[in-house]
């Protein structure tokens, strides 16, 4: 079946947009329920996940699997299910046409449902070789990659909840954990000031930024530190440095036809219903507090499911 000719025969019930572990349970639940069911994924399927060495906090994954090997298998679960995936970027969307309207560089798809689960990327600090050293000691996720510097010394940039809490995970299984700031006061609300006080092994770097990153035999070994007030430079002699100044959601393709919060995430329910009756939104693209492969998992179940009954209850 071509989606992208116009006839009736030729809508699918579900498109999902996005190839994470949001999506991709999204995809699996709908084509589960009887729908015909197609993703979109510009690269592979995996997102985040699949650049994780190690997934560790995944219920059941105590033997380390890879964040990638666990996200083809889902993909090809949603194979075995008889999802169709489209390896074409999302540009645009139209929501206020039924079916809704669905738009790569290659050609227009249609959908009667959408689910939105382009999830977010990490805002990197834009130093010199940081990404080719990314799992080579520069992460965006304390959570996932803490415990592979277990008893080493490792840096935090940031000054928000996320990175507060990074650094409080980080203090219980490593040895010494430096929180870096360009200011001289954290954004994070009073809790975290508070449990920041009681751990011994952390220092704070203030008004400073980090100006280079160094390496040892093609891994991170320490981070060049400059004082914005006084210019005064110093070395941290750490094995990581987990970056937390942000997410970036991929909502951009977007313009305009979803309600979005002031930070660019989809405003929805907690089973994904936007503002548009037949649109859904599931994972880190969408507004929520915690952004994990197990929330995005759920998201996608959610979503999928609000999907269906929606399909059901207007009869589409």
């Amino acid at each position: 079946m071509d989606l992208r000719t116009t006839g009736e025969a030729d809508v699918a019930d579900l498109a999902v947009i996005g190839a994470g572990p949001a999506g991709m349970t999204a995809a699996l639940y709908g084509a589960r329920s009887g729908l015909d069911t197609v993703m979109f994924e510009r690269l592979s399927p995996g997102g985040q996940c699949a650049t994780t060495e190690h997934l560790e906090n995944y219920p059941g994954y105590s033997d380390s699997t890879s964040g990638f090997d666990l996200a083809m298998k889902m993909h090809q679960q949603c194979v075995d299910f008889g999802v169709r995936t489209v390896t074409e970027e999302v540009t645009g969307v139209d929501f206020s046409v039924e079916p809704n309207l669905i738009t790569t560089p290659f050609g227009a798809y249609r959908a009667r449902t959408v689910i939105v689960a382009s999830g977010a990327t990490p805002a990197p600090l834009g130093l010199a070789g940081e990404d080719e050293l990314r799992g080579r000691g520069v992460s965006y996720c304390a959570t996932c990659d803490g415990n592979f510097f277990r008893g080493r010394d490792v840096a935090v940039v940031g000054g928000g909840d996320t990175a507060v809490a990074d650094v409080i995970y980080l203090a219980r299984i490593c040895r010494k954990v430096y929180l870096v700031h360009r200011r001289d006061k954290l954004r994070a609300t009073a809790i975290y000031h508070e449990r920041l006080r009681e751990l011994d092994n952390v220092e704070l770097c203030w008004d400073s930024v980090c100006e280079e990153l160094l390496t040892s035999d093609g891994a991170v070994s320490g981070v060049r530190l400059r004082n914005v007030k006084t210019d005064e430079e110093r070395v941290l002699d750490v094995a990581a440095l987990f970056i937390a100044v942000g997410m970036r959601p991929n909502t951009g393709f977007l313009d305009g036809d979803l309600e979005l919060d002031q930070s660019g995430y989809v405003i929805a329910d907690e089973m994904g219903r936007t503002a548009m009756p037949n649109v859904f939104a599931a994972g880190d693209v969408r507004v929520k507090e915690l952004r994990q492969v197990v929330t995005a998992v759920a998201d996608g179940a959610n979503a999928a499911t609000a999907a269906a009954d929606y399909l059901d209850f207007t009869g589409a």
